[in-house]
């Protein structure tokens, strides 16, 4: 057979078209874009979780070191919202004490009065410097203070004093206090601790623990002083215009006494028995705290006279001012 002489250059022209299609298929394969990934497909470190929202009265469990031992305590959520502050208490060993503008958890095993291991928070309206420098000056009374600033978990950073080295430089003293002054935009939150050095470390540790829960809100609703705080707060006055009444009280030698007379809205009265005969009342307001005074002397007076005093026992109402 005869072979025709455009075979050789039509198998050329053949293969050249092949090699020009398979070029064309490699780049296009080559330029295409990737498929779009989807930022939630795509890798990422997962972020820590979220504490969860707790309701009021929620109980649940939290391990802490204690002693150097790891221990699960009970605790429940509480919420006071006309103190302005939320936080969490072990409830299995301290018992709540509530009052509408504080918070005191008192250790369930004490039995003395005034009890010796407990932490109260409180509401002041007062800048953090004010409430430190009159807690600094209390407490200097009796122990050596020290300052330093602390970060709380959920507060943030705060100042705490510490109250554990006796004011003469003879060492420890049997009982201990740190106080936490909490930055708040109406004033501040105070956290008290107060326990006795045998099992410090214990009760430090619970206690601390606690405070480290305090976050602050906005105070809302009314607050209102309770029977017991309007004569702690009286008891309080009485001693701040007289020094010398709690020495001549510890001493026994004169029959002195404060006691709620009557409590009925919208005011409560305080009676107040002088080492000198006389019978001074005190007509608080609970709410806004002001105070009318007056004055009986048995035998003499022939009824209860203004003595023109101008009070609110509000500012009285807090330990550190006594």
């Amino acid at each position: 057979m005869k072979r025709s002489k455009r075979a050789p250059a039509l198998l050329l022209s053949l293969m050249l078209l092949t090699a020009l299609l398979c070029g064309c298929g490699r780049q296009e394969a080559e330029t295409e874009p990737a498929p779009s990934v989807s930022p939630t497909a795509s890798a990422s470190v997962p972020e820590a979780a979220a504490e969860p929202e707790r309701a009021d009265g929620e109980r649940f469990e939290a391990v802490i070191e204690i002693e150097g031992m790891a221990e699960t305590i009970q605790l429940q959520h509480i919420r006071n919202e006309t103190a302005g502050f939320a936080m969490d208490f072990d409830c299995e060993f301290f018992v709540r004490e509530s009052e509408s503008d504080r918070e005191c958890f008192v250790w369930g095993y004490d039995d003395v009065v005034p009890p010796e291991n407990y932490l109260e928070v409180s509401y002041s309206k007062e800048d953090p410097e004010t409430v430190a420098a009159a807690v600094s000056e209390a407490l200097s009374r009796d122990y050596a203070v020290t300052r330093e600033t602390v970060t709380l978990d959920r507060a943030g950073d705060s100042i705490r004093l510490d109250a554990s080295a006796a004011a003469d430089g003879s060492g420890t003293t049997e009982v201990l206090q740190a106080v936490y002054i909490i930055p708040a935009p109406d004033g501040c939150r105070v956290a008290r601790l107060h326990y006795i050095a045998e099992g410090s470390d214990g009760f430090g540790r619970r206690l601390s623990y606690l405070v480290n829960t305090i976050s602050v809100m906005e105070a809302q609703g009314e607050r209102s002083l309770s029977d017991d705080e309007a004569l702690a707060a009286v008891r309080r006055y009485c001693c701040a215009v007289n020094p010398e009444l709690a020495d001549m009280v510890s001493a026994g030698e004169y029959p002195i006494s404060w006691e709620i007379e009557s409590a009925d809205a919208p005011q409560i009265v305080v009676l107040f028995r002088s080492y000198t005969g006389a019978e001074v009342r005190y007509h608080i307001d609970p709410v806004s705290g002001q105070t009318d005074v007056t004055e009986f002397m048995p035998g003499i007076s022939a009824e209860e006279e203004p003595t023109g005093e101008q009070i609110n026992m509000w500012d009285y109402l807090d330990w550190w001012r006594s």
